[in-house]
């Protein structure tokens, strides 16, 4: 995708994956062609994200969705310099859903897919502000791309997220 407008080229990549959906197609590998795959890869997207996205689109907007589309763009180019990650979150390994983390529960687990959606390490299964998070964000008054920032920024440092957190994203 061309830098000066990759936003206007994805929308239309999104409408088609919500409208494919709606009509039944479930089959996100034949979405798109090789061409509108490279492009995704190109800012760091997966078809994947987009039936994701498709999928959940009764909650999660197209300007959600294109907020943590650029936050994990931005880390792709800036922190990744465009390589792609070979590496994969196992799902086994992330913390459990109702693990804690100074008495807030989700949170060691949603900064672990949170790092993991910056890095491009999600496996197919699992997806960044699937209901569970949603539900994590609702109720601390968080911005799923906020919060996607914040922990960029924190460069692990899970006090940092935790305080932000804490503060309802009002550091």
């Amino acid at each position: 995708m061309k830098n000066c407008d990759w936003t206007s080229q994805l929308k239309p990549l999104y409408q088609r994956a919500l409208q494919l959906y709606k009509d039944g197609g479930r089959d996100w590998q034949t979405w798109f062609d090789a061409t509108e795959q490279a492009e995704l890869a190109s800012i760091g997207a997966t078809p994947m994200e987009l039936f994701d996205y498709a999928e959940d689109a009764d909650y999660l907007d197209w300007e959600t969705a294109l907020l943590i589309t650029a936050v994990r763009r931005d880390y792709f180019m800036v922190m990744q310099h465009g390589l792609h990650s070979s590496n994969r979150i196992i799902m086994a390994e992330l913390p459990a859903k109702a693990a804690e983390l100074d008495g807030i529960s989700w949170l060691p687990r949603i900064i672990q897919k949170a790092q993991g959606r910056l890095r491009g390490e999600l496996p197919n299964e699992l997806m960044y502000c699937c209901g569970g998070d949603r539900r994590f964000f609702q109720e601390h008054d968080l911005h799923p791309a906020d919060f996607l920032r914040e922990v960029w920024a924190a460069g692990g440092n899970e006090k940092h997220i935790l305080a932000y957190v804490q503060s309802g994203g009002k550091f």
